[in-house]
């Protein structure tokens, strides 16, 4: 199996964020591996080690691929030195304010060239919080989906992937065959940390960085812009109140005014 994990990176989530003429500050803030991304990151290593394996003598692969700034080759080292295989990074200023319509466009047309049999992803990034590029790579792809997987069981011998999925009325099981997209939940699995070993060895695993002109493509221009944004509002001080006798009712006339009771 050839596998692709599509990865981003993004501010750190317990970073302060703020908006800069309509595009998140990136460059302020420090950046990390997409934490949702790493659930897609560990179900592809769990896929290959339950099949034979990926790296040296193994009969899969795993690809990362991502498009950002420069600096997204330090996010990604960590999904290699989780288990991954190689990466690809597609990185250009003509991209700077990408939508995720141009996102999908350009991961697509990686993935295209490449061949890969499955693609996966995490719901989301928490940058923007939108769960619609898996769906949007599917479309751009002529390829089956599989979103929001609580479980992920893969049979090569047959090209078929089989998945779970959690729903208001109970659990969906869902089948495709090669190729397929599938997107994954946080409750699927739990990423492994990586090893003194697995950093070491990420250092001289293949990372190709390209522009937009070197893979075929050209930028697009967003559908969607922020024309607005307002600092979230200071958190307001908490009421004090000393009990001397009256506590019990202060704290009913709170519960009241705010109507809770």
């Amino acid at each position: 199996m050839k596998i692709a994990v599509c990865v981003k990176q993004v501010p750190d989530s317990w970073a302060e964020k703020k908006m800069v003429n309509g595009l998140l500050d990136r460059e302020g803030v420090d950046a990390v591996l997409n934490d949702l991304d790493e659930y897609a990151v560990e179900e592809a290593l769990r896929i290959v080690e339950a099949h034979g394996g990926n790296g040296e003598g193994g009969a899969h692969t795993i690809t990362l691929i991502s498009m950002g700034p420069a600096r997204t080759t330090d996010a990604v080292r960590k999904g290699l030195s989780m288990g991954a295989d190689s990466a690809i990074i597609i990185t250009d200023d003509a991209l700077v304010g990408s939508d995720a319509i141009g996102t999908s466009k350009v991961l697509a047309g990686v993935i295209a060239d490449q061949k890969f049999d499955l693609v996966l992803c995490g719901t989301e990034s928490t940058d923007a919080r939108m769960s619609v590029v898996p769906a949007m790579l599917a479309q751009r792809l002529g390829w089956a989906q599989l979103t929001f997987a609580g479980s992920v069981s893969v049979t090569p011998e047959t090209s078929s992937v089989t998945i779970t999925r959690e729903t208001e009325a109970g659990i969906d099981t869902m089948k495709a065959q090669f190729p397929c997209v599938i997107s994954v939940i946080e409750k699927i699995n739990e990423p492994r940390y990586p090893s003194f070993k697995g950093i070491m060895a990420a250092k001289k695993k293949p990372m190709e960085v390209h522009s937009l002109s070197a893979i075929g493509l050209e930028a697009q221009s967003a559908w969607s812009a922020v024309v607005d944004a307002t600092p979230r509002p200071a958190k307001a001080a908490g009421i004090k109140v000393v009990d001397e006798g009256a506590g019990g009712e202060a704290l009913l006339n709170f519960l009241a005014e705010k109507k809770f009771i």
